[in-house]
């Protein structure tokens, strides 16, 4: 019979059932904690009754039911995902940098090009005007001119990229016990949020707890 159907099964499960949540009987079950934050995990799939729990805590006066084993194991594999979580968010974060830098580089590199196609062109005029070619020295003055406009637009691009995308991301990293994702340039207030959040001191309870059960 399923446990929801209602008071009479109630009344037949025992919190020592396998279909208890164990975790909830010692009241840290990742469900109950994070409940009403972003990582909102819903409903656990095991049984979660407040009457069990009290039920526990009178008979765990009299014998120990060694029910620790069973939330230290629900808490690790919690946390072991967690943690598998930030790495890769991490990674991620390094190769979103890298690829920036990358594309920083690039126009960086599309400047330094133009200065040498500049630089040439302007050995070429004086050249030509040493050979006494003034109408074939003015074509090529024209070019570089064309060469020094797109070089200011290079720039500009150049320019433009490095807040934008490089130096915004660049300054993103994980945090290291709920696995957001925390911005260098965040204000006090956001700052605030984060660490006095529900979300990261429930992320702190539950590694607190797992420490203590093992």
């Amino acid at each position: 019979l399923s446990y929801i159907t209602g008071d009479t099964t109630r009344q037949r499960i025992k919190f020592s059932d396998d279909r208890v949540c164990k975790s909830h009987l010692l009241n840290c079950c990742p469900h109950d904690v994070l409940s009403g934050t972003r990582m909102d995990l819903g409903e656990c799939l095991k049984v979660h009754d407040l009457a069990l729990r009290a039920d526990y805590e009178i008979a765990s006066k009299e014998q120990d039911f060694f029910f620790e084993l069973d939330a230290m194991d629900h808490l690790q594999s919690f946390i072991a995902d967690c943690d598998r979580r930030t790495e890769v968010a991490k990674k991620r974060l390094a190769e979103t940098q890298e690829e920036i830098s990358a594309e920083v580089a690039a126009k960086a590199e599309r400047v330094h090009e133009l200065n040498e196609e500049i630089g040439k062109l302007l050995a070429k005029v004086e050249q030509l005007g040493a050979e006494g070619n003034v109408e074939e020295s003015q074509k090529v003055m024209d070019e570089v001119e064309k060469a020094r406009a797109k070089k200011r637009e290079a720039e500009e691009v150049y320019r433009n990229s490095m807040p934008a995308s490089s130096f915004q991301q660049q300054k993103l990293r994980v945090c290291e016990v709920c696995s957001a994702y925390l911005g260098l340039h965040d204000n006090d207030r956001r700052l605030a949020d984060h660490f006095g959040g529900k979300l990261h001191l429930g992320f702190i309870e539950i590694r607190e707890k797992l420490e203590e059960l093992k």
